[in-house]
């Protein structure tokens, strides 16, 4: 099955029932008048979480979703019948955004979760509803509620307890494959893996999820690579797991890179828990063993382990590392997992821009001292123009006094005659 984690749908809700218009008339019968019926409200859009499903696979095939019409209403006080709801069916870990994807109107991480997303419009009133002491014949009946419709995007956040991130070829599904069942594709060229695997491992008879994503390289904030789309995956994790190849040549710029993207991808990766390992050690000697692990410690500040996941060299110390981390956060912060409250409310990091140095700023303390030239010279042109409006008052005055004066020597003249 292929995988998908990002959709973007049109669903709309149904509209109500028009109401009806109608008339008791029969032969004998003493009571006769108004009778129309109610119209039936429109189906409400339903999503459901279920548990046999991890790809939203099925909704690249069919993008729009519409309930049912409510039914109108019908003579003898027949109410019409409420339209049929139109069920969704998405996996555990599933977001519903917003079109512009700016707000999370729901997250579903339980399987069994049904949310009523939009919700029909009501059914139209009959003229039975309208009836009164003094209006006894009403002919008038309303149409339904308009329902409500929206484009909505569905993006699959898979449930881990472990996120697995690293340069391409780091050793991340060869861990993977070690420690789960978990068969993921491996093979000796970067980017081998293109969309995330999940395997369960067991270490001290507690079991939790690793979450195995396509590897990251510099600048894939900015669409290098594969992008960092897929790290939308490990931002329900609870810890991550750092994988170094042992073999490169730089491996605290390795680690530096990494942490970087995770920093300008956001949502709170960089202050998730970290466990740093030093793979493939099998390949290397030791003397270099310590001398890289010495550099990473000195880089991240933290304990680093050797492993080598090929060899099976050092995989229960990593296991336990991560499940005593794992039970903490467990502990703390609940054993369900994480919901979009403590991870997608967190802002993105804000857009790559470079350093300011010493030049940088003088040229920003200049720009300031220009900017406020240009206001005080803003200020006395507002002055001058103020003052010229003043004068032009003035004159206007005057010739209205001189105007007003002339005015009353002809009437005088005027009266002498």
């Amino acid at each position: 099955m292929k995988f998908l984690d990002q959709a973007k749908i049109f669903v709309k809700s149904g509209e109500g029932g028009a109401g009806a218009c109608s008339f008791r008339r029969e032969k004998y019968i003493e009571f006769g008048g108004p009778d129309g019926g109610d119209g039936g409200r429109g189906g409400d859009v339903v999503v459901e979480c279920v548990a046999n499903l991890n790809t939203l696979i099925d909704f690249r095939y069919q993008q729009h979703f519409k309930a049912q019409i409510g039914h109108h209403g019908q003579g003898r006080n027949k109410t019409g019948g409420k339209g049929s709801d139109i069920l969704l069916r998405v996996p555990v870990g599933t977001q519903i955004l917003s079109d512009d994807k700016d707000f999370v109107l729901a997250d579903l991480t339980t399987a069994g979760q049904r949310i009523v997303l939009l919700k029909g419009g009501d059914g139209g009133f009959g003229n039975a509803h309208y009836k009164t002491s003094v209006n006894q014949a009403p002919r008038r009946a309303d149409p339904g509620w308009p329902g409500k419709e929206m484009w909505i995007w569905l993006r699959l956040k898979l449930i881990a307890d472990c996120g697995l991130v690293g340069l391409p070829n780091a050793g991340k599904s060869t861990f993977l494959a070690a420690v789960t069942r978990a068969r993921p594709k491996i093979a000796d060229y970067p980017f081998t893996t293109l969309h995330p695997n999940l395997g369960v491992a067991s270490a001290g008879g507690e079991e939790f999820i690793i979450a195995d994503i396509p590897g990251l390289i510099e600048g894939a904030h900015e669409g290098a690579g594969l992008g960092d789309r897929f790290l939308g995956h490990i931002e329900r994790c609870r810890v991550l797991l750092h994988l170094i190849d042992g073999t490169s040549e730089d491996v605290v710029e390795a680690y530096r890179v990494i942490r970087e993207e995770l920093r300008q991808y956001g949502g709170g990766l960089e202050a998730k828990p970290e466990q740093l390992v030093l793979n493939k050690c099998d390949a290397l000697a030791p003397e270099e063993i310590e001398a890289k692990m010495a550099a990473l410690t000195q880089a991240c500040g933290a304990k680093v382990l050797p492993m080598s996941g090929a060899a099976g060299i050092g995989v229960n110390p990593v296991l336990f590392s991560l499940l005593a981390q794992i039970l903490q956060s467990r502990s703390e912060q609940g054993h369900g997992p994480l919901a979009a409250a403590l991870t997608a409310g967190v802002g993105k990091a804000a857009p790559w821009a470079p350093l300011a140095g010493p030049d940088d700023e003088e040229d920003e303390e200049d720009d300031d001292e220009d900017e406020d030239e240009e206001a005080d010279d803003d200020w006395d042109d507002d002055d001058d123009d103020l003052a010229d409006d003043d004068e032009d008052e003035d004159e206007d005055d005057e010739e209205q006094q001189v105007n007003g004066v002339d005015d009353e020597d002809e009437d005088e003249d005027g009266e002498d005659e």
